[in-house]
């Protein structure tokens, strides 16, 4: 009897309920372009409520093309512009060709590129960078190039939306998911993509630590918030929020800050949601497969009834009933 209680009792099928549970998953998640980098993700990615995106990069694709900006002086901004990853900067790039790298040319995120060429000190990025109070409107995004005391130009590019964009995001809603958009770029910019998203919650202009600071205010207001960016200026919101996606083409230190990275389009942020919060249907299922083997088969080891090789028998159908149950979340949509 003591033989048979102690095999009865040994807690396989409790110890196997989460870690199976999320092997299984995590499994499913990467044959799906999505790649977990915390191991508790799949946990907080379960409990979201609320998703913050980036513009650039994450909503469009973020390759955009240069279509309007002063050719005699594009060679010149293109001296700033080769020190950067930024999109933008890559479309003035490819728009000049190789060339020289301005000298001490520096990057502050959320602002621009400062840099000398002929002993000017030349500034590229926002309006507000080169010294502008106000610029003209934009329903795309801009750079402006300043050289000194000279009149800012400005360059004007054209980005597309992601083809799945709209599609994800009408599902994200539907899912009871609320959702907003943080963007760095200007107000007839973002404007832009929000009205063709159907977003009614979006923010231009917003700086690093703008982004930062509204991802303290959403976490304090209750919001489990999941944040999605691929730049630099997202890396400190990312790191904030409750759980966080990068885009594979994301930079570096945006795929570091985040819990999983995925590729795809954005329907990856669909596939983690649904995927996770079945992953928490499956461990909570487990949990209770397991309270109730140990329900029904321990009273009757203990009174006797149960010899030690059905014990081992019924051991071992515990853990091959979570574990059966786990892999279910191989199946279904994605």
């Amino acid at each position: 009897m003591a033989v048979s209680t102690l095999i009865i009792t040994c807690p396989c099928a409790l110890a196997l309920a989460a870690p199976v549970a999320q092997v299984v998953a995590s499994g499913r998640l990467f044959k799906n372009g999505v790649y977990l980098r915390s191991g508790d993700a799949l946990e907080r990615f379960a409990e979201i409520d609320h998703i913050v995106l980036d513009k650039t990069g994450t909503l469009t694709l973020g390759t955009p093309q240069l279509v309007q900006g002063p050719a005699e002086t594009l060679p010149l901004a293109a001296q700033l512009a080769r020190i950067s990853r930024h999109p933008l900067s890559r479309a003035i790039v490819d728009a000049a060709g190789p060339g020289p790298v301005a000298q001490q040319a520096r990057e502050r995120p959320g602002l621009g590129i400062e840099g000398q060429i002929d002993g000017t000190i030349c500034r590229l990025g926002s309006a507000e960078w080169v010294g502008l109070d106000a610029a003209p409107g934009s329903d795309g995004p801009n750079l402006w190039f300043g050289a000194g005391d000279d009149v800012p130009v400005q360059f004007r590019f054209e980005d597309q939306l992601r083809a799945d964009a709209s599609e994800t995001l009408d599902a994200l809603r539907q899912s009871g998911l609320s959702v907003e958009i943080l963007s760095g770029d200007t107000e007839p910019a973002v404007r832009k993509i929000a009205n063709a998203l159907h977003v009614d919650s979006w923010r231009a202009k917003v700086s690093p630590q703008g982004k930062a600071d509204r991802l303290e205010a959403l976490n304090g207001s209750g919001k489990h918030v999941l944040m999605v960016g691929d730049g630099l200026n997202d890396a400190g919101a990312l790191s904030i929020a409750h759980a966080s996606l990068a885009p594979g083409g994301a930079m570096d230190v945006s795929q570091s800050a985040s819990d999983a990275v995925y590729s795809g389009g954005l329907s990856g942020i669909r596939t983690v949601l649904m995927v996770s919060k079945r992953a928490r249907a499956v461990m909570l299922q487990n949990f209770g497969l397991a309270a109730a083997y140990n329900f029904i088969a321990v009273p009757i080891a203990v009174t006797g009834n149960v010899t030690p090789l059905i014990a081992a028998i019924a051991m071992s159908a515990s853990s091959l009933v979570v574990t059966l149950n786990a892999l279910r979340l191989n199946g279904g949509e994605t």
